[in-house]
């Protein structure tokens, strides 16, 4: 009897050290296997948007050419050559209005500082001495923003050529103190700043 439990046990050992071995061989053999690889490469460049206006103080940007002694009726022009320097069309270009110091002559919607904007399809002709600037356009004029309060945020611009990549606008800024202005503007000042946004086109397929 005790014989034949010895020689059971001893069968199970066998049989255990078989199944272990064949594991060990299979493991051996994943290390084995055929592979391939390959690989492809793709350059990006980012478009470049940029807005950009003429060298202030010349006739391509006189926005930076102040007015002194305006009184109601008066009008102020000034030019200023937008331009699309970037290699991107542009879905729009908008103009916000900001003005530091302020008084009423900016705040006052109704009786302060009126603006609008027109563009020469060639070059504005300059006349006057500064301050007192007038142009007149030798080809055809189109309003791009009309007349309202001086003050706003991305007011939108229409009729821009600068939306392409590599064209330019001459815009006029003309803006009129309102006979309506009466003596609580004496002796205010503002200063106003234009600043012009060109936003991207649309996303598409590259």
């Amino acid at each position: 009897m005790s014989a034949h439990v010895l020689s059971t046990k001893a069968k199970l050992l066998a049989s255990a050290a078989l199944v272990a071995a064949a594991a060990g061989a299979a493991g051996l053999g994943t290390f084995g296997s055929f592979t391939s690889t390959t690989s492809a490469s793709q350059a990006v460049t980012a478009g470049t948007v940029v807005i950009g206006v003429g060298t202030g103080g010349t006739a391509n940007n006189r926005l930076s050419v102040a007015a002194t002694g305006v009184v109601p009726g008066d009008t102020i022009q000034r030019t200023v050559q937008l331009n699309n320097t970037g290699n991107q069309n542009l879905a729009s270009i908008t103009l916000t209005t900001t003005a530091s110091p302020s008084s009423l002559l900016d705040t006052d919607a109704t009786n302060g500082l009126q603006l609008v904007i027109q563009k020469c399809s060639s070059t504005w002709t300059e006349a006057g001495t500064a301050p007192a600037y007038t142009y007149t356009c030798g080809g055809t004029t189109t309003t791009v923003l009309a007349s309202r309060a001086v003050i706003g945020a991305n007011m939108t611009l229409s009729g821009l050529s600068a939306v392409t990549a590599g064209a330019s606008d001459n815009l006029m800024a003309t803006l009129t103190l309102p006979a309506s202005a009466g003596n609580t503007f004496q002796g205010l000042a503002s200063t106003v700043t234009f600043a012009f946004t060109g936003t991207q086109r649309a996303a598409t397929n590259q």
